[in-house]
C-alpha cells in the first residue's frame, strides 16, 4: 500500500486526462497514471481539428443539429446541448493556455468536414491539432507542483468497496517512472504492484483501436479504462458502435496512417480503383457524407475491385495549398514515395473511435460513487451511433471541466439511471464453444478475429462464433501476472462487451451494420447497457 493519498487519481494522459488534471490541481492533489510516456495517447494523432461554433453565421444550435443528425437517433439531446453550448468557452480556455490555432488575416481559420453544415473546424499546425493541444497541456502538467505523473505504469484495478472507489492498484512495467516535478522516483520493476488510495478516480484512457488488425490508434489504445471500470462494477453503454475512419493509408509495408477528413473538406475526391468518383452514388453529401456511410461505400468499392484500395485525390488543388494545409500527411506520404500534390493516395477504412464506453451522466459521474470518466473511454451518448467529425476533442474538454465541477459539489445531485427508461440491460453471456478448432489466445489472433467478424459489416453467425471464442479465451486465461497479461485481459473484456452488444442489436444504425438486419428499426431507438 502506498501511504500517499491523492484527492484525484487520473488514469490516462490524453487531452481528457491532462485537462482534468490541470483543472483539478486548482482544488487538490492530483496523480496521473499512464502506461507509456505522458504524451503517448490517441489525442496526439487527431489531425482534423476541433469543432466549435465560433464562426460568422454559425451557432450552437446548428452544431447541435448536425451532431444529432450524425448520431442516427441515439444521441442524448441534453449531452449534445452541453457539448455544443459550452464548446466556444472551451476553445477560449485553450487559446488562453497558448494553443496555437491556425489563423488567416488574424482570424482563426475554420475548415469544414463531413456532415457539418458550416465551417467550424479549428486546426493547429495544419493537420497536427491533437499534437499541439496535447503538448500544450503536457507542458503545463509538467510545470505544476500539484500534479504527480507516474509514467510507464499500468493501472490494473480500480478499487471499489460498497459502491464507492477507494483507490487504484498499479504495476510498473520496468520503464522509467517519473513525476512531473524536478525530483524523480526510482524506476519500477516489472511486476511491482501497489495500491494508491484516492478520493476520486477518473478513467480517461482513450479508445480501444488495438482490438482491430487495422487501426489509426497507437499501441497504447487497448481499452484498459473501460475494462477496469466494468470489472469494478460500472455500467458500460453503446459498445456496439465502433467508428471506422474511411481513409487510412493503404500501402504494403506502411503503417495504417490516418488521412484526415479535413482533406475531403478542402475538396479531395474519393475515386475507385478505376479512377471514377463514386460517393455521389451513395449519399447526397457525396464525399462529405457521414463516416459510416463513406466507410461502407469504400468497402463495397474495394470488394468490387477485388480488394484493391480506393483512392483519395487532392492533386487538383494547388501544390502549395496541399503541402501547407496538410504538412504531416504530405511528409508521411513522401516517406513512402507518394507525392499527394501529384497523385492520388490509396486508402481503406480502419478502426478509429469508440462511441461507447463507461456510462456517465453529463457531469462525468458513473454508478459508482467517486468514479468518473471522460473522453473516448466514457459514454454520455453525446455521439450517439456515429460521432460527428472533430467532436471528440471538444468532448474531452467540455466534460472534463464539468467532471471537476461535480467533484466540488457544483452539480445537481446524482440520479441513478431509471430501470424503466426503455434501455436494454444485459450481462456477458457464458456461451459455450461448440466448434472443434479454436485459434490460440493472443493479441494478434484477437485483432484478426475482431477485424473479420466485428468490423464494418457484421452478421449474427460470425458474432456468435466470436462471442464463443472470446468467452473460451477469457475463461481459460491464467490469472494475469505481468503488465502484458493485464493488458490482454482488458482487451478480451472490451472485445466481449463489443460483441455482446453487437449481437443484441438486431438492426443497422450508424456505425453498427448487420448484414442480417440491414434496416434501421424504431424498436431499437434505445441504448444497450452492460452491467458490471
Amino acid at each position: 500500500m502506498d501511504t500517499t493519498r491523492y484527492d484525484y487519481i487520473i488514469i490516462g494522459s490524453g487531452i481528457a486526462g491532462l485537462n482534468t488534471a490541470l483543472l483539478a490541481a486548482e482544488h487538490g492533489s492530483v496523480l496521473v497514471v499512464t502506461k507509456g510516456r505522458i504524451d503517448d495517447c490517441n489525442s496526439r494523432y487527431a489531425q482534423g481539428g476541433i469543432a466549435a461554433a465560433i464562426g460568422p453565421g454559425d451557432s450552437a444550435t446548428l452544431h447541435e443539429r448536425d451532431t444529432l443528425d450524425a448520431g442516427a437517433g441515439l444521441c442524448d439531446p441534453e449531452a449534445v446541448g452541453v457539448l455544443t453550448g459550452q464548446g466556444p468557452d472551451s476553445i477560449a480556455g485553450l487559446i488562453q493556455w497558448g494553443v496555437p490555432f491556425d489563423t488567416i488575416h488574424g482570424q482563426i481559420a475554420l475548415g469544414r468536414e463531413g456532415a457539418h453544415s458550416m465551417p467550424r473546424i479549428l486546426h493547429a499546425g495544419g493537420d497536427a491539432t491533437g499534437m499541439h493541444i496535447e503538448d500544450t497541456l503536457a507542458n503545463r502538467v509538467r510545470a505544476s507542483e500539484q500534479i504527480t505523473v507516474l509514467e510507464y505504469t499500468h493501472a490494473i484495478r480500480v478499487c471499489a468497496e460498497e459502491g464507492a472507489v477507494s483507490g487504484v492498484e498499479v504495476m510498473g512495467d520496468g520503464g522509467e517512472i517519473a513525476t512531473a516535478h524536478a525530483h524523480r522516483h526510482d524506476s519500477g520493476r516489472n511486476g511491482d504492484r501497489r495500491v494508491i488510495p484516492g478520493s476520486v478516480v477518473v478513467v480517461s484512457t482513450g479508445g480501444a483501436g488495438q482490438l482491430y488488425r487495422y487501426t489509426t490508434n497507437p499501441e497504447v489504445a487497448t481499452g484498459d479504462g473501460v475494462a477496469l471500470a466494468y470489472l469494478a462494477g460500472a455500467d458500460v453503454m453503446d459498445m456496439e458502435f465502433y467508428q471506422f475512419h474511411p481513409t487510412a493509408l493503404c500501402l504494403e509495408d506502411a503503417p495504417t496512417f490516418l488521412l484526415s477528413e479535413a482533406m475531403r473538406g478542402e475538396g479531395a475526391i474519393l475515386r475507385n480503383a478505376g479512377g471514377e468518383p463514386f460517393m455521389s452514388g451513395y449519399h447526397p453529401m457525396a464525399d462529405l457524407a457521414p463516416r459510416d456511410v463513406v466507410s461502407r461505400a469504400i468497402a463495397a468499392e474495394m470488394e468490387r475491385a477485388g480488394g484493391r484500395p480506393a483512392m483519395l485525390d487532392i492533386s487538383h488543388l494547388p501544390p502549395a495549398t496541399v503541402s501547407s494545409r496538410f504538412p504531416t500527411i504530405y511528409a508521411e506520404c513522401r516517406r513512402y514515395g507518394l507525392d499527394i500534390t501529384r497523385e492520388p493516395i490509396p486508402v481503406a477504412p480502419a478502426a478509429h473511435y469508440m462511441m461507447g464506453g463507461v456510462r456517465i451522466d453529463t457531469w462525468g459521474r458513473t454508478n459508482i460513487a467517486g468514479l468518473y470518466a471522460c473522453g473516448e473511454a466514457a459514454c454520455a451518448a453525446v455521439h450517439g451511433a456515429n460521432r460527428l467529425a472533430s467532436n471528440s476533442l471538444l468532448d474531452t474538454l467540455v466534460f472534463s471541466r464539468r467532471l471537476v465541477e461535480a467533484t466540488l459539489g457544483n452539480a445537481p445531485e446524482y440520479e441513478a439511471p431509471d430501470d424503466e427508461d426503455g434501455n436494454l440491460r444485459v450481462g456477458l453471456s457464458n456461451r459455450a464453444m461448440v466448434c472443434a478448432t479454436v485459434p490460440e489466445r493472443g493479441k494478434e489472433n484477437l485483432q484478426d478475429l475482431m477485424w473479420r467478424n466485428v468490423g464494418i459489416a457484421r452478421n449474427g453467425t460470425r458474432l456468435l462464433l466470436s462471442a464463443r471464442i472470446l468467452n473460451l479465451w477469457q475463461r481459460t486465461m491464467p490469472l494475469p501476472e505481468t503488465a502484458a497479461d493485464f493488458e490482454l485481459r482488458n482487451m478480451l473484456v472490451v472485445a466481449r462487451l463489443i460483441v455482446e452488444a453487437a449481437l443484441q442489436r438486431r438492426e443497422s444504425r450508424g456505425a453498427h451494420y448487420r448484414e442480417d438486419f440491414a434496416e434501421t428499426s424504431e424498436e431499437w431507438r434505445r441504448h444497450i447497457v452492460l452491467r458490471g
